[in-house]
């Protein structure tokens, strides 16, 4: 079934949700922009500059005031379309940090946005009022990129890239970060919230219990590294070819990207090491 692109669905009274036309495989149906208010509104990970796109922003807004274009971090899937939708609205654009890094090699999910130019950047727990007294608070989420926010609006929590509804997040070196994503992960463990609402994938109305499925899975694939690694697996595309049978060789750079975040972090708490003159990997 093709997705419902340029139209505004309502996923519940105060929120809407728009799915920007850059399917993939690393954004699945494509990025999700959602609206958040009634009078007066937020606009949550504008998405990708794509034709059609800003066009059924402006539209869904509908003339009623934007308080802001909230960006949850600076992939090009994300951020680009922040600056025609500030051109047309005159609201500013705020929440997360600019960050333009490349990683050594390909890229396994889409690059920075070098253009993203902040009105203001939103530290951990900072809020702002919208909507006859709404409160928008920013939650400081590192991991998949260092500049990654998640946004709460009451009980609802926008999630970005940090956790999805249909697969487990890229962590790509040098800027995302395998340590702080887990981190990231018991942070929204704690919070208690009642629906998450990622930019990729359906809405995860369970979040205690999907977040200790992630949590979960990244401790078995550390597991796995490891032992790998301790059975003289020592390079990244071997592990990747003996941790990752049958994938998707459109999803190999996803893979050693994450393999290598594992084994950084597994590195900086002393569990393995990295023998630079032969680029392998050991226990020993």
């Amino acid at each position: 079934m093709d997705a419902p692109y340029a139209f505004l669905e309502q996923v519940e009274p105060k929120i809407g949700r728009l799915l920007a036309r850059n399917p993939s495989p690393y954004t699945y149906t494509g990025t999700q922009t959602y609206l958040a208010g009634v009078n007066e509104v937020i606009v949550i990970d504008p998405g990708p500059a794509v034709p059609g796109h800003v066009e059924a922003i402006v539209k869904a807004i509908n003339g009623r005031p934007v308080a802001a274009i909230a960006c949850t971090h600076t992939h090009r899937d994300h951020s680009p379309a922040a600056a025609p939708v500030k051109e047309a609205t005159g609201a500013p654009i705020i929440g997360c940090a600019p960050l333009s890094l490349e990683a050594v090699g390909p890229r396994a999910d889409a690059a920075f946005d070098a253009d993203y130019a902040p009105d203001r950047v939103l530290a951990d727990g900072e809020a702002i009022e919208f909507d006859g007294g709404r409160q928008f608070v920013a939650v400081a989420t590192p991991g998949h990129t260092s500049n990654h926010l998640c946004y709460a609006l009451g009980d609802a929590l926008f999630t970005g890239d940090h956790v999805m509804g249909w697969s487990t997040t890229v962590v790509v070196p040098p800027d995302g970060d395998m340590g702080e994503f887990m981190a990231s992960l018991e942070k929204l463990r704690q919070r208690g919230d009642r629906i998450f609402y990622p930019a990729h994938g359906a809405p995860v109305t369970r979040p205690q219990q999907f977040l200790r499925g992630l949590i979960g899975h990244r401790m078995q694939r550390e597991k796995q590294i490891l032992r790998l690694v301790g059975e003289g697996v020592g390079t990244v595309p071997a592990i990747v070819a003996a941790a990752y049978p049958g994938l998707d060789p459109r999803l190999v750079p996803a893979a050693g990207g994450s393999v290598t975040a594992h084994l950084l972090d597994l590195e900086r708490r002393g569990l393995v090491h990295h023998l630079e003159s032969e680029d392998q990997w050991t226990t020993h």
